[in-house]
């Protein structure tokens, strides 16, 4: 099949990769010149394991092509997928200039029916206003023409995102046509092919869908965070409770690990706009709000864990951080716990070490250079000679290191643990002072 995915950002490259890796014909359109210039010349804009690889792959096969002609994008795929940012408005909801510009470019070049497909995570209702912007230029060039608009959200997750999309749990597609499901089912078919995990149903619960299984997540995360706080308080372990609940297939142990806050493009983004969503509806969402407040509150609790620790003075120490990226397996930045604890070192007159694998280019470009932050090369280096050491992002590198050789190297050995990757009875045993999450049934200070 002909395919257009509108944006090459995370969503519409990793989409129009793995659509292009089964046989299709995609064309990516983008904007951002220099952006289709380094795809072009087979590198990525952003870091996901594997992408790259099959971005080279596709494109030298010519399966997939990209370029900045949307009247070119446009002619060419039945299918036109919108996959531009959605970002958060001032007022907490999704801003969706630039997926309606894209529908208003759509209609201004279309010349035969094509199927308008949202992938980006837009609100209740998106669909309609797609529908009505590209009515309305179509009436503009004074021209009627046949044209579907259908909802198929993305459950990709970063530093998972071809596994996701080569293998679905689920493929969810609102529409309100059958001749477009039916499509829809024959574009799906080589990623559904061991059993039907096509879900098929109205547009406004297609959309709704996409909110709900990311504040569903991020509820299970707050909920465990607030638990780790009461934890710590009743001198219980967080991580025996973990355990302990996880084992309740009801339940089950996926996302209900205690840490420093959840971060990324999607959570925070979506609760806030679901907020909102029922805010516009005369629905005031308790739920959401707390997850959020939790969420920002756990953000702050490594600072008051370091602050406590050194009663309150920390002008002048400085802080090893391994870990900058809001997950492992990515180099996204945005929301990233790092960024609170970072900022609020720094406001207290502190340096920072940091090591990520792959997110210091991105800190770089946020922050710029800064004589209270050194990026390191190395778990090590970032360790050498500090006050402190913190864990923020549990990458797998992080979770044997030599412990007596990094006490060698360490001004003090204090460790603050934000995903309790570590073992406190051993490194109480090492000489160690340990601080983690919601541990306080464990060895602790």
């Amino acid at each position: 099949m002909k395919i257009t995915i509108f944006g090459s950002g995370y969503v519409g490259l990793v989409t129009g990769t793995c659509l292009a890796e089964v046989g299709n014909e995609v064309v990516c359109v983008d904007v951002d010149q220099n952006k289709i210039d380094m795809l072009n010349n087979g590198k990525i804009p952003i870091y996901e394991p594997g992408l790259e690889e099959l971005v080279l792959k596709n494109s030298t096969s010519g399966h997939l092509q990209f370029t900045t002609d949307i009247a070119k994008g446009v002619e060419h795929g039945l299918f036109q997928f919108i996959a531009v940012g959605t970002p958060p408005d001032e007022d907490g909801s999704a801003d969706l200039q630039y997926v309606l510009a894209v529908a208003r470019s759509v209609a201004q070049h279309m010349n035969e029916y094509k199927i308008v497909v949202d992938k980006s995570t837009v609100p209740v209702g998106t669909a309609d206003r797609v529908r009505d912007a590209i009515r309305t230029t179509l009436g503009e060039r004074g021209v009627e023409m046949d044209f579907d608009v259908v909802s198929n959200p993305e459950f990709l997750k970063e530093g998972a995102a071809i596994d996701d999309f080569m293998r679905p749990d689920r493929i969810v597609v609102g529409t309100d046509n059958p001749r477009t499901t039916e499509l829809l089912k024959l574009l799906y078919a080589p990623f559904n092919r061991s059993h039907d995990r096509l879900i098929a149903m109205d547009i406004r619960s297609a959309e709704l869908t996409k909110y709900a299984a990311n504040a569903m997540l991020a509820t299970k995360i707050s909920f465990m965070n607030e638990l780790s706080n009461l934890a710590e308080r009743l001198g219980a372990d967080i991580e025996n409770v973990r355990r302990g609940i996880g084992a309740d297939p009801r339940i089950g142990y996926h996302f209900i690990y205690p840490g420093a806050g959840y971060g990324g493009s999607c959570f925070p983004k979506d609760v806030q706009a679901l907020e909102r969503t029922a805010k516009e509806n005369d629905y005031d969402a308790h739920l959401l709000q707390a997850v959020e407040r939790v969420n920002d509150n756990q953000k702050t609790v490594l600072f008051s864990k370091i602050n406590s620790h050194f009663g309150g003075d920390l002008k002048g120490k400085t802080f090893g951080l391994w870990g900058l990226a809001f997950k492992p397996n990515t180099d996204d930045m945005r929301e990233a716990p790092s960024r609170t604890l970072m900022e609020a070192l720094w406001n207290s007159g502190a340096s920072v070490r940091a090591f990520d694998p792959k997110a210091a280019e991105e800190t770089q470009r946020i922050y710029g250079n800064r004589k209270d932050l050194v990026l390191c090369g190395s778990p090590e280096e970032a360790a050498n000679g500090v006050d402190a050491l913190v864990v923020v992002t549990e990458w797998n590198l992080f979770r044997s290191p030599d412990f007596l050789a990094l006490k060698s190297m360490m001004k003090a050995p204090v460790i603050f643990d934000g995903r309790n990757v570590f073992d406190p009875a051993m490194l109480q045993h090492d000489g160690f002072v340990y601080y983690g999450i919601g541990r306080g049934g464990a060895a602790s200070p």
